[in-house]
């Protein structure tokens, strides 16, 4: 979203409406934001359409109880809301749209390097040369890093000071994280068949 972007005619406070329809509006401004919005958007840039001292998450909160039972719905990510549409409605989208260029098609292996990075951030090609006990192609590196999924990090502070990958804004809206805290931890992983349980 852009920033430090003030329109002096809009009026935040609605204070000529009652109370039930001020809150209305300000739901509704928050609304048009996230739709016009491709990217999540912060709580402090939605702030900038309601009135002072108005709480954002409760008239998120709000909006998403607006649209229960509609096909898409509110999903917090990375930093910020965004809209979404229900994963119920997939195969429907599928079918009817062009999504090819939004379809992650990433093979497990692929998966696997990524979460490596994710848990390991900042890592070398090395390190993670380490984990899997193979190198790891620049050609692997390349797709993750043209699908915006992973980015370069600060360089190594060892000898010839290699690049690190870390992951990208768009990992956490890809996987529907908020931020990298929200990825499971080992055990959650172990219950859930992906690795095998520590001896």
């Amino acid at each position: 979203m852009a920033k430090d972007r003030s329109d002096p005619e809009l009026d935040r406070e609605l204070a000529d409406l009652p109370p039930e329809l001020r809150w209305r509006e300000w739901m509704r401004r928050i609304e048009a934001v996230l739709f016009a919005s491709a990217s999540p958007v912060p709580r402090e840039d939605l702030a900038r359409v309601v009135g002072q001292g108005v709480s954002v998450d409760l008239l998120v909160e709000d909006l998403a109880a607006d649209l229960e039972g509609r096909a898409f719905e509110i999903a917090q990510v990375a930093g910020g809301w965004m809209f979404r549409t229900r994963a119920a409605y997939a195969p429907a989208i599928r079918a009817a749209a062009d999504i090819g260029d939004q379809l992650l098609d990433l093979s497990e292996f692929d998966v696997a390097v990524l979460a490596a990075i994710a848990y390991h951030q900042p890592i070398t090609r090395d390190g993670l040369k380490d984990i899997f006990g193979k190198e790891i192609s620049r050609d692997l590196i390349g797709r993750l890093h043209a699908r915006d999924l992973i980015g370069t990090g600060p360089r190594s502070p060892r000898r010839g000071a290699p690049y690190t990958f870390v992951t990208t804004e768009q990992f956490l809206v890809a996987f529907g994280l908020e931020s990298l805290h929200d990825l499971p931890d080992r055990e959650q992983l172990e219950d859930a068949g992906v690795v095998d349980e520590a001896p």
